[in-house]
């Protein structure tokens, strides 16, 4: 008899960035592995660096359904939110079909909704505010989506962890191992409670020091600032026009329009959704 199978889908979140360990990440998915069952946990990661919904879709989905995994973590958004190609009524299709899949396997669903990346940054607000809204939309969708396939939610966006400086690695994008122990635990209560994890929780109590000052300055000064630099070609030319539009609607007093826009924008898109998948009437 096999033990549980668990399988991590999403971005460098999950991939583990924030939690090195040797030569490579660990990260919440791993930690969390331990503890779904007090037998064996076949776990395998599927999360890359700088991944979309778009890749989860079409690269990480098939894999992962080929391994028929009991439990199945799609954590997912962030990196749409930074490209100029970001469109919320894909993003609800795409999670849409990666969750039928797996639910329609049987597989215990894990979703989470993500802190707003502008904030992290500490962008100034006329940078900050589109991107929050982005964040927001995603959430919204993703908040939806889990409750209609009856996902177990964590809800990461808010908490006094985000104002936490130890719980966040040198780039205050992505968690440190005290950020990655306390969404893993996190996950753990959740499944707990829905009597879905029956392992030893995983400990809140950091097993490596945090990086120090200067450590955390070197990775800024070198793979930090490549990551910016890529981000930047591909967003910076429609973050500026998003913050153009900002202003704009500032200097008019029209600025709840844009929150409007945001919010019927999701609400078609998962209206599209409903009416895609409603079966066919019989006669």
């Amino acid at each position: 008899m096999r033990g549980v199978r668990f399988v991590a889908l999403g971005d460098s979140l999950t991939e583990g960035v924030g939690d090195p360990v040797g030569a490579g990440w660990r990260g919440w998915a791993a930690l969390l592995a331990g503890g779904l069952a007090a037998e064996s946990v076949d776990f395998t990661n599927l999360a890359v660096s700088g991944a979309q919904t778009r890749d989860v879709l079409e690269r990480q989905t098939p894999a992962a359904l080929a391994l028929r995994p009991d439990v199945v973590s799609v954590v997912i958004g962030v990196n749409d939110t930074l490209r100029c190609t970001f469109d919320i009524h894909a993003v609800a299709a795409r999670l849409d079909e990666v969750y039928a899949a797996f639910t329609a396997q049987g597989a215990v669903l894990l979703t989470a909704c993500l802190p707003d990346p502008g904030a992290r940054l500490g962008l100034p607000g006329v940078l900050a505010r589109p991107l929050a809204r982005r964040q927001r939309a995603v959430n919204a969708v993703v908040h939806a989506l889990s409750e209609r396939y009856g996902a177990v939610h964590l809800h990461a966006a808010e908490g006094a962890w985000l104002k936490e400086r130890a719980m966040w690695s040198a780039d205050r994008l992505h968690p440190g191992e005290r950020g990655h122990r306390q969404l893993a635990a996190r996950f753990h209560t959740l499944l707990m409670s829905e009597r879905l994890a029956t392992g030893a929780p995983p400990s809140p109590v950091p097993e490596f020091p945090a990086p120090t000052r200067s450590a955390s300055l070197l990775w800024l000064a070198t793979a930090g600032t490549g990551w910016v630099a890529r981000r930047c070609t591909d967003l910076l030319p429609q973050l500026l026009n998003l913050a153009a539009e900002e202003l704009r609607h500032r200097a008019r007093g029209t600025s709840g329009r844009l929150d409007l826009r945001a919010s019927h924008a999701v609400s078609t898109a998962l209206a599209a959704l409903t009416v895609t998948d409603r079966p066919p009437d019989v006669a």
